[in-house]
């Protein structure tokens, strides 16, 4: 075939093909920034931790008068729950967990009393949310197996082994400032009902911005974890057992939110 009967391919100007170039450089840059600063932390996968506690999206939104608090993993969230062992003492708890910079003050407990969480929570031997019968059956002491929702404070505790963080004891005979759905136990923990979804691979908790005080803004970090509950029921009482995954490695809790956010 005579090669001079083939239709031309324009040439560009070669100052309009290397600002192309240019272009594209700036948007793969502009992509990779968006990946580790906006809209929360996104995590590698890990081979260490279960597909349904493998985070790879931690991220807060608002949603109207709501605080959107969601983690994607890599499996389905949720899925998996602990085997109940038929007692109290010794019992599993699994979890999606949200630190935050956030006052522990701000939902009704102490003020500076440690670092205040929201979890997401699921534990078939005990119930702890005595005000809600979140499966419907007309009792209120039989769906701690259900996913729920937490605010707990965590604190330092070497008695915990690796983690060395458990949810802040209450000892005996002290009257700390606790929130009004506190749901009895020993420890910093409340039990609020928040709306929350557990669907595909997202885990999610809607929190009225009422219900923190309206915050201009705060930190937060994800993590997946066990608990246990102390086998001879003492001080700590309730200790980060197993920590499966930590959204930004370290836990120093990178990301944050603002109200201007969407």
């Amino acid at each position: 075939m005579d090669s001079s009967n083939l239709p031309k391919i324009p040439r560009f100007p070669r100052h309009w093909r290397l600002g192309a170039v240019t272009l594209g450089v700036l948007a793969a840059l502009a992509q990779a920034s968006l990946a580790h600063e906006a809209g929360g932390i996104h995590s590698e996968k890990t081979a260490k931790a279960e597909a349904a506690f493998d985070l790879v999206h931690t991220r807060v939104s608002k949603d109207g008068e709501m605080l959107v608090f969601e983690q994607l993993v890599d499996g389905e969230a949720g899925s998996r729950t602990p085997t109940a062992k038929g007692s109290f003492a010794g019992a599993e708890v699994y979890s999606y967990v949200w630190p935050t910079s956030l006052d522990s003050g701000s939902v009704g407990f102490e003020p500076g009393s440690g670092i205040l969480a929201l979890a997401l929570t699921s534990h078939p031997d005990f119930d702890d949310t005595p005000q809600l019968d979140e499966n419907g059956d007309g009792k209120k002491d039989n769906d701690g197996g259900l996913w729920h929702s937490h605010w707990v404070v965590l604190t330092k505790d070497a008695t915990c082994g690796p983690s060395g963080l458990k949810v802040r004891d209450i000892p005996e005979g002290a009257k700390p400032k606790l929130p009004p759905t506190w749901p009895g136990a020993a420890i910093y923990i409340d039990s609020p009902g928040y709306d929350l979804s557990l669907k595909g691979d997202a885990a999610q908790i809607r929190v009225p911005l009422k219900a923190v005080g309206f915050p201009e803004s705060f930190n937060y970090d994800g993590v997946t974890a066990a608990l246990q509950v102390n086998a001879d029921l003492h001080n700590p009482l309730l200790c980060v057992s197993s920590v499966w995954d930590v959204a930004s490695g370290d836990l120093t809790l990178p990301a944050t939110w603002k109200v201007t956010d969407k």
